[in-house]
């Protein structure tokens, strides 16, 4: 009995002290994304010449969404943007030119201070998503903004009607199969993992189907060779300071643009 009251007032004082850190951020709002869409973006070809015996099409590439040249103007630091359809998550990416990994943890996407941040890589990662696994970071904001939209892939009904992320970089519309989501430690996975090892890679991929965690959300008939290149998106927990929540997808498609 002693021993279950110890847990439980523990678990009251992890629950109060999660609140008082948030408490302060509450109305706190992200900024609004820069409008940087292309809304002409489409996908054409070019017209058959009649009355040949072979006809060919000349594929015109599709314009990308985003409009990275405005987006250079405003900070040189952006790089990419990531879209998660039914959700907030609309949002560019950034990773910072100086010797800060976490530079944008509470700075804006102009380099402001602002306590939500922006969403961000560290230099563990390249800016063209070619590695193995990339990271990205965000805030799990009490106002909904920002990665707090991660946690509604915690529900089993969102994940199964949920499966797909997208990443926009200059010349590439890369897109993303959400295979998993669950509760994870806080370590610093880039630096954990040896992932240029074949049998690291497979054995970590192995784990990402099979996570140690209560809520985990698994989709039915996905595997994960060495071959593949997945994305992990990480945001903080809802209760527990210590335990971060994944969302990871795999990349099934990579469609050039303009």
């Amino acid at each position: 009995m002693k021993i279950f009251k110890a847990k439980r007032l523990l678990s009251l004082v992890s629950l109060m002290l999660c609140l008082c850190i948030f408490a302060g951020v509450l109305s706190a709002c992200q900024p609004d994304a820069p409008d940087v869409y292309n809304t002409t973006a489409s996908v054409t070809t070019a017209p058959a010449t009649e009355g040949t015996a072979s006809v060919t099409t000349e594929e015109v590439l599709p314009q990308n969404p985003i409009n990275f040249d405005e987006l250079d103007k405003i900070n040189k630091d952006l790089y990419a943007w990531l879209k998660i359809p039914n959700t907030v998550i609309d949002y560019p990416v950034a990773q910072s030119s100086n010797e800060d990994d976490n530079y944008y943890l509470h700075r804006d996407y102009r380099g402001n201070y602002d306590f939500a941040g922006t969403i961000y890589s560290q230099r563990h990662n390249t800016k063209y998503f070619v590695e193995r696994v990339t990271v990205l970071y965000g805030h799990n904001m009490l106002d909904g903004s920002m990665f707090a939209g991660l946690h509604q892939f915690s529900d089993p009904e969102f994940f199964k009607e949920n499966d797909t992320l997208y990443i926009y970089i200059p010349g590439h519309i890369l897109t993303y199969k959400i295979f998993a989501a669950y509760d994870y430690d806080d370590r610093h996975i880039m630096n954990s993992f040896e992932f240029h090892k074949d049998d690291v890679y497979e054995q970590y991929l192995k784990d990402c189907l099979n996570p140690h965690s209560a809520n985990a959300q698994v989709r039915e008939g996905v595997e994960l060779t060495t071959d593949d290149r997945i994305i992990t998106l990480s945001t903080c927990h809802d209760y527990i300071s210590n335990l971060r929540f994944l969302v990871q997808g795999v990349l099934v498609d990579d469609q050039r643009t303009q």
